[in-house]
């Protein structure tokens, strides 16, 4: 499994330069062209292409980092720990060890260990979310119906 993370610790400075950079990338977005970066450092300065595809992931990390959130580069087909996927629901792990054993996500285990799917876990949160989000919109509906001042 390939993980990169980064913590969510940044400085204000860092923050900013992450802000800004998210920003100017998306200004020069296209989809359908690659993205040249010019680059200068202690190599001195050369270009950069990058895949007209990666563009939109790297303007949402650093959008993520500008806020101080936590940032965790994945596999889709990588196998997470129980913490791991705990921290992907931002859930305690032994409710997630919960919901592994009432099948509502799928696991195996590796020795004595349990081992989720990252894939998994996304499907299980795409599910929870849009149930959610039914649930709200029936909670609003229900307050208009009410004329509650919603």
């Amino acid at each position: 499994m390939t993980a990169h993370s980064r913590s969510p610790v940044l400085s204000l400075a860092d923050a900013e330069v992450a802000r800004a950079s998210s920003e100017r990338l998306a200004a020069f977005l296209r989809e359908d062209r690659p993205l040249k970066l010019s680059l200068t450092g202690a190599h001195g300065d050369e270009v950069v292409e990058l895949p007209a595809s990666v563009c939109p992931l790297l303007i949402e990390i650093l959008r993520d980092m500008a806020a101080g959130s936590a940032v965790a580069v994945l596999r889709k087909d990588a196998e997470l720990t129980t913490q791991q996927a705990a921290d992907v629901l931002n859930v305690s792990r032994p409710f997630l060890v919960g919901l592994l054993e009432r099948g509502a996500v799928p696991f195996h285990k590796v020795g004595t260990h349990r081992r989720v799917h990252f894939e998994d876990i996304l499907r299980y949160k795409k599910k929870t979310d849009a149930a959610r989000r039914r649930a709200l919109d029936k909670l609003a509906a229900d307050a208009q119906e009410l004329d509650m001042g919603y």
